[in-house]
This record gives C-alpha cells, structure tokens and sequence, in this order.
C-alpha cells in the first residue's frame, strides 16, 4: 500500500486535456464549475467591471460577505482582480474540502464522478477500479487513498498582451507604466492567492514581460519551486524560441509553450506564413530537449547574477497545443506522436453549460447556425481577424445601429481604447464617438459614393467585444449586464459548427478520452485539413489583393505563403497510413483534399505573376 502512496500521489495532473481562455466572460467562472474534477482551466483578467460583477454574483451564491471596489478607487483594477481571484480560490478549496467528504457508496455524486471522468490509463483510474471490486479493510484503504489524491484544477489566468492601454487620472495626466492595463493585471493575479499560472497570449510585451521581475513568486523559492507560472501561446517554434530566451536573461522560466493553431481556433485569429500546425508541432517535437536545455542555461545563470534561489533540477517545460481538435483519434495523435503534455479543448465546451458560461439563446443560435455562418470577421477594434457568428445578437445590434445610421457602440469600459486619430485620450475604433469622426473625414476625401460606402464598411465593420463577449457570463447566472447592454457576442472556432447538441460535462470528456462518442456532423474534415482548408481560404483573399494592387512586398509574402503551405501537404502526405491511424473512409477523404490543395497551389505561378 505504501508503494502504491507514494508512487501515485506524486502524479502531476489528473487530466491531459485543458480548457482555454474563452473571449472574456466565457470561462469567468469555469474553475468554479470544474476546477474540483481535477481539470485545468484559464480565466480572463482583461476586464474587470465584469470581474467585479461576476464576484458580486459569486459571493450572493456562496454566503460570502461582498464589498464593492469601486473603479474610482486608486489601483481598482489590480484590486478587483485580486480580490475575485482570491474568492474562487476560497470557495474551490471549500469544494475540494466537501469532495472529501462524500462517500463512494453514493455512485452518483460528485466523488465517483472525478474518478470516472479521468482517462482510464491515468493510475487513479486503475486505483478506483480496483477498489470497486474491493472488500473490507482493503476497500477502506484505497477509498482513504483516492481521497488523499483528489487534486483541484488549476486556476489559470490569460492577459492579452496587445490590450494594454495606459491610464490616466481625472485630470487627464497619464498614470504611471505600472497602472496600464496588462501591468495591473498582472500585478493583481501577482498579488493573489492562487499558486498557477499566467497564460500570455497574442506576442511579446516587453514591458509587462520586464514587470514580472517586480513579483518573487515568478522566481523560484529555496527549493527551486516556483509559486506563479509563466505559459506562453506562440504560433510557431521561433516566437518560443525568441520569448523564451526574452524571459530566460530575466531568470523567468517558462513552465509551458502553448501551441494554439493560427486560424483553426476561437477568439482573435493570428495567422503564421502558411506554417501548418503539424510541421510547427513536428519542430517543436524535435527541438524540445535542446530548447529546454538552452532556456534553462541561460535562466540558470540569469538567477545566480540576480542572487535568486536556482531552479529545481527536475523544473519542467511542458508542450501542449489547441484548436480545432474534435475526436479522441485527433486528441491521441497529438499526445502520442507529438509528445505533448496536454491538449487544449476550447469551443466544444461552449456546448456545455456545466463547464463554460453562455447564456441559453446564444446556445441555441449556435445550435441552428449554418457552417456559413461562422466566419472570420474584420469586428476586433484591435486590427486582428477576429472568429465570429453571423447570428449573434451582437452581429445583428451591429447593423441595426448602422441602419439607423448610428453606428459605433457607447463605449464605457474602454478596454480595447488605442486609437488618437482625433483625441489626445485614446480612443475605441468600434466606439460611436470614433466611427461618426472616421466617418466624416472619408466622406469629405473620397472620390464617389461608391469608394466611400467601401471605405465606410470596413469601419462600420468594427464592434464592440468588451460588452458583448462579456454579457453572456452575466446573462447566464440570470442577471442583467448593465446599461441594459446585453447583445451577445460569440467567438467561436470554425470546429464549433460541428458539434450540434448540448452535452454533459461527463459527455464531453468520455469523448476526449474515446470513451464515448458524440454525434459530430458527418461532413467534418480531419483537424488538420480543416485548418488546411481555412488556410487555403485566406490566402485566396490575399491573392485577390495582389491582384488587384501587385505591391512586390505581399507578392514575396505570398510566395513564401504557398511554400510553406506546400511544404505541409508533403508533411501530412508522409503521416497518411502510418502516424494517422483512421478509417479508410476518413483517409481516403484526406487523401484528396491534399491532393486538391497541392494541384492547385502548384497551379499557381503559371497564372498568376506572383514574385
């Protein structure tokens, strides 16, 4: 009993599968849903009015007493980080606490439910099996065992690290670096409770990288563990690479490089050259001992200059990757030949209301939207392609204000605020005040009304995200957002059209783990042909503008686009039969579609002068 202990209650993670960040309000509160099965999961801390409301609404739930932070308070934003954090850090020990108290005679409940859920090769798995056939003091030490094991998800926290607007006083004098938005997050989740990680997303900020130099639980402690990890989402084995090394010279270790697929994922879309995620996988399953030894080396030496404690000789740096993944087959591929340490399921879970937080009617518009209808917009203020549903309420609040020619959105919170084509204080580019202005300078330059109705859809075309990606959480705990501001916006990945149903969390993850399968729409490609195929689409729209303005500078562009997209068919044609193990049927189908791809990329030269 003794060797069972202490070999498996040392075991790292429960589940090899996580949950994203999911646009603002979409995961808020997921922890608290799922946090005490074991699984992973990431919260957004970029908008914190929602932040404070969602800690008003957590603290009626649970009893706990609320006391407000006003945004008018000094440093309110890494207050009220701080302070929500702090609360679902609470109340999910307090769910770990009940959990143990429950008894296995109760098949139901949510103990059974946290071992059942795990993958069945996972050792506690094999532990709970074993002690359902038990009997006895045999039954009541394994029951005690399993309890000592149960192990909360963690609670991880995402910054943007392109929102990062300055701040300025009532006066209108700008704030100090440290008060910026990115910088007060971080200084927030710094502050808190939590032991996890931050998850920096959408490049490097090197100001905010600089700032977690201020905080001691970034560095290791006199056992070389660290207390607050760093993750980082790249798209290609060379951002790892460069923000790795940014991060080592500062002693700043990064525990995990998250892979997110550049077009076949949720939320702002960051497309690479044409690189394909299985060749980028394939760079990073190659290279992973050599970056992990070169990064270590340098933090290594980095901490000894700086006098910090070094890092521990077994200190990790995970691999994992995300988007678009939809079948046990696809998630098992990624784990096994890739080596990776987890995979990251996000859009599915929007379908599952005991995971994520969508309010019912935005369910139901997924439910009966057309694949048509999810599509790659131009509605982020930040200049990002932005994933998004055509029949949101939120899509549709957008053009009803344009018909009423009111366009813009009243901006009150200010988060994505950048742009000073007409005002000292930054300002929205989806705000009304910005669009009336762009508006008026495009009437009073353009040529004919037909120029001018072209120019004025592409601004028009920006929304709002700060309300709309954070008025589902609300909506969906029965509330009203406020300002009575409740269209919806929704950023799904392309893979969310296929999954056509409302599903359990046991559901979901008994198909992850291919212990179940879900009904995906028949007409689903392969994960990696679809991003393929998203690939393929956006590059037509990029020769289409070639075509039309021949600039030399997007024709080298495209060039290297189509290489490189070549090069990923000839990748995946070589893992057909061997490392892709699926039906004839499904091979056959992607047999063609990378024959169909690779004829008319190599079509190309011969039509089109692009050099």
């Amino acid at each position: 009993m003794s060797l069972i202990n202490s070999t498996i209650l040392h075991s790292k993670e429960m589940h090899d599968f996580h949950i994203p960040v999911m646009g603002l309000g979409f995961t808020i509160d997921t922890p608290l849903k799922v946090g005490r099965f074991g699984i992973n999961s990431v919260v957004s801390i970029m908008e914190d009015d929602l932040i404070e409301s969602m800690r008003k609404i957590h603290c009626r739930k649970s009893g706990e007493a609320y006391i407000p932070i006003s945004a008018e308070e000094e440093d309110s934003r890494a207050k009220r980080i701080k302070a929500y954090l702090n609360l679902m850090c609470k109340l999910l020990n307090a769910q770990m606490e009940n959990l143990k108290q429950l008894s296995f005679q109760n098949e139901e409940n949510d103990l059974n439910k946290y071992f059942k859920m795990l993958p069945t090769s996972h050792p506690f798995a094999k532990l709970y099996h074993k002690m359902q056939g038990s009997k006895g003091t045999e039954k009541l030490a394994l029951e005690n065992i399993l309890k000592d094991s149960l192990q909360a998800g963690s609670i991880d926290v995402n910054i943007m690290t392109k929102v990062d607007r300055l701040s300025y006083d009532k006066e209108g004098n700008t704030l100090p670096r440290e008060f910026s938005a990115a910088l007060s997050a971080l200084r927030g989740f710094a502050q808190s409770d939590l032991k996890s990680n931050v998850v920096f997303s959408a490049g490097m900020n090197p100001a905010l990288f600089g700032y977690l130099e201020s905080f001691d639980d970034f560095f290791p402690d006199v056992h070389g563990n660290i207390q607050k990890g760093i993750i980082l989402k790249v798209s290609d084995y060379r951002s790892a690479l460069i923000q790795g090394k940014f991060l080592a010279k500062k002693g700043l270790w990064v525990k995990e490089f998250r892979l997110e697929s550049g077009l076949n994922c949720g939320g702002h879309a960051f497309a690479t050259e044409g690189q394909l995620m299985g060749p980028i996988l394939e760079e990073f399953k190659e290279n992973r001992n050599s970056l992990k030894e070169e990064l270590a080396s340098i933090c290594q030496q980095a901490l000894a200059v700086k006098g910090k404690y070094p890092l521990a000789e077994d200190s990790k740096m995970k691999i994992t990757a995300q988007g678009g993944i939809g079948t046990a087959g696809e998630n098992q591929l990624l784990l096994k030949h890739y080596n990776l340490d987890s995979t990251g399921w996000g859009s599915p879970f929007l379908m599952v209301p005991e995971a994520t937080s969508v309010n019912t009617d935005t369910i139901q518009r997924i439910i009966k939207a057309e694949k048509t209808d999810f599509f790659l917009s131009h509605a982020s203020p930040l200049g990002v392609p932005f994933n998004n549903l055509r029949t949101s309420t939120g899509e549709q609040q957008r053009k009803e204000r344009i018909a009423k020619n009111r366009p813009g959105s009243p901006c009150y919170k200010k988060v994505l605020s950048s742009n000073t084509e007409f005002t000292k204080i930054p300002i929205c580019t989806s705000s009304r005040q910005y669009q009336n202005l762009k508006l008026k300078e495009i009437k009073k330059n353009s040529a004919s009304d037909e120029e001018y109705q072209k120019e004025a859809a592409k601004i028009t075309e920006k929304d709002c995200l700060c309300e709309g990606l954070a008025a589902p959480a609300i909506l969906s705990h029965g509330e009203k957002p406020g300002r009575k501001l409740d269209a919806v916006t929704i950023c799904p990945g392309p893979n969310l059209a296929y999954f056509k149903g409302i599903y359990k969390l046991q559901e979901m993850v008994d198909h992850i783990y291919g212990k179940h399968q879900l009904k995906l729409e028949q007409d689903r490609p392969y994960f990696f042909i679809k991003e393929l195929q998203l690939y393929l689409d956006y590059f037509k729209k990029e020769l289409s503008e070639y075509q039309a303005s021949p600039l030399p500078k997007l024709g080298t562009y495209l060039n290297k686009f189509n290489k490189n997209l070549q090069s990923g068919i000839q990748y995946y044609k070589s893992l057909l039969g061997t490392t892709i193990k699926e039906s004839d049927e499904t091979i056959n189908k992607i047999k063609r579609e990378l024959e169909s791809a690779a004829k008319y990329l190599k079509s190309l030269p011969a039509e089109h002068a692009v050099s």
